[in-house]
């Protein structure tokens, strides 16, 4: 039996904005940019080298409640965990393209890492394993 986690959506508030936001500020690809209906796309991104089929889903808020949760899906935690080969690189490569971290880089047991925002406010971690990830 195969099954593998493909899509993660994510409420933006803009479908352009929050494209040109993942793809020249944090380094993604733009994988999909489907128009589905006057309102709605189909907007895949993924950071360079992700295994195939997986992606963040950009879902524009359709209505004042998905709005209301627009960069603050998890209550304020971190949500999303940005996995690197060399977190140093990209840690840097961020930093330089105004990418905003909420601390300076730590290590940890299981990794070197640092909580950054993106363009809404949801939290991530950029993160560097001590072991690799098999």
């Amino acid at each position: 039996m195969y099954q593998q986690l493909a899509h993660v959506a994510l409420l933006v508030r803009d479908y352009d904005e929050a494209i040109a936001f993942y793809t020249r500020q944090l380094g993604f690809r733009l994988l999909a940019d489907t128009r589905l209906s006057a309102t709605r796309r189909w907007v895949l991104v993924a950071p360079p080298g992700a295994p195939a089929g997986s992606a963040l889903l950009l879902a524009q808020a359709d209505d004042a409640e998905q709005l209301s949760r627009v960069g603050n899906q998890t209550g304020g935690r971190v949500f999303l965990f940005l996995q690197t080969d060399d977190f140093w690189r990209d840690y840097h490569a961020m930093r330089a393209r105004g990418v905003r971290f909420h601390e300076a880089p730590r290590e940890e047991v299981y990794a070197t890492v640092a909580v950054f925002e993106d363009l809404y406010g949801n939290l991530w971690d950029l993160l560097q394993p001590k072991t690799p990830v098999a």
